[in-house]
C-alpha cells in the first residue's frame, strides 16, 4: 500500500514537472487535483476546528446555565448566516452587513500592525544607532556601526532616486545612482533566496523521485 501512495506521488511530480516542456492534459490534471483537494482540506479542518467546537461546546448544549459570555457566540453564528445570502438575487444585500463588518474590524486589527512592522520598525532600523558619549572613530570602528551607515545612505539615495519632481544632475543625479545600485543589489539578493528556495523544492522532489524508483525496484 506506501507502493501506491509512492507512485501516485511520483505520478503527480512529473506531470506537474510535464508544464516545463509544454501546457497538457496530464499538468492541468494536477493542477486541478492539488487545487480542489487544498480547497476541500481547509474547508474540513475550518469546520471542525472552528465552526464545530463553538456550536457542540459553547452554543447548543443541554442542562447548561446560560451565561453572557456564551450568548456573545450568537453574533458570529447569525453574522455567517448572513453570509450565505449571497447565493440569492433577492436577498444578497444582506451579505454586506457582515461583509463590511468583518473588513472593518480586519482593517482596524491590520493596519496598525502593519504599521507598526512595516514602517515604524523599518525606520527605528534605519536610524543611526550612535550614542553621544562616542567618538565618531569609536563608532567607525564597530562593524555593526559602519553598516548602519550604509543603510542610511542606501535609504536615501533609494528616496532621491524616486523623487522626480528635481531633475538627476549634480550631485543629486549621483545620489540617484547610489540608489538605483541599492535597489539592483536588494532586488538580486531578493531574487537569489527566491531561487534557492524553489531550487530546494526541486531538489526534494528529485529525491522523492529516486526514493520511489529505489522502491519500486527494489
Amino acid at each position: 500500500m506506501e507502493t501506491t501512495w509512492l507512485t501516485i506521488g511520483a505520478l503527480l511530480t512529473v506531470f506537474t514537472f510535464s508544464f516545463l516542456y509544454k501546457d497538457n492534459p496530464f499538468y492541468k490534471f494536477a493542477e486541478h487535483l492539488v487545487v480542489g483537494v487544498s480547497a476541500g482540506y481547509f474547508v474540513v479542518l475550518l469546520i471542525r476546528t472552528n465552526l464545530v467546537p463553538i456550536i457542540s461546546q459553547k452554543l447548543f448544549v443541554a442542562d447548561r446555565n446560560w451565561e453572557l459570555d456564551q450568548w456573545w457566540y450568537f453574533i458570529p453564528l447569525i453574522l455567517g448566516l448572513m453570509m450565505w445570502t449571497r447565493f440569492s438575487k433577492k436577498l444578497a444585500w444582506i451579505s454586506r452587513y457582515p461583509l463590511a463588518l468583518y473588513i472593518g474590524i480586519a482593517s482596524g486589527l491590520t493596519i496598525p500592525l502593519e504599521l507598526k512592522n512595516r514602517v515604524v520598525e523599518q525606520l527605528e532600523a534605519t536610524v543611526l544607532k550612535f550614542k553621544f558619549d562616542m567618538s565618531i572613530q569609536d563608532f567607525l570602528g564597530v562593524p555593526q556601526g559602519a553598516w548602519d551607515i550604509v543603510v542610511v545612505i542606501g535609504v536615501i539615495s533609494c528616496l532621491i532616486y524616486f523623487f522626480f519632481s528635481k531633475e538627476h544632475k549634480g550631485w543629486f543625479g549621483g545620489s540617484a545612482k547610489v540608489g538605483i545600485y541599492t535597489l539592483m543589489i536588494a532586488f538580486g539578493a531578493s531574487f537569489g533566496y527566491t531561487v534557492m528556495a524553489r531550487i530546494s523544492l526541486f531538489i526534494q522532489r528529485i529525491q522523492y523521485l529516486r526514493d520511489w524508483i529505489s522502491a519500486i525496484s527494489s
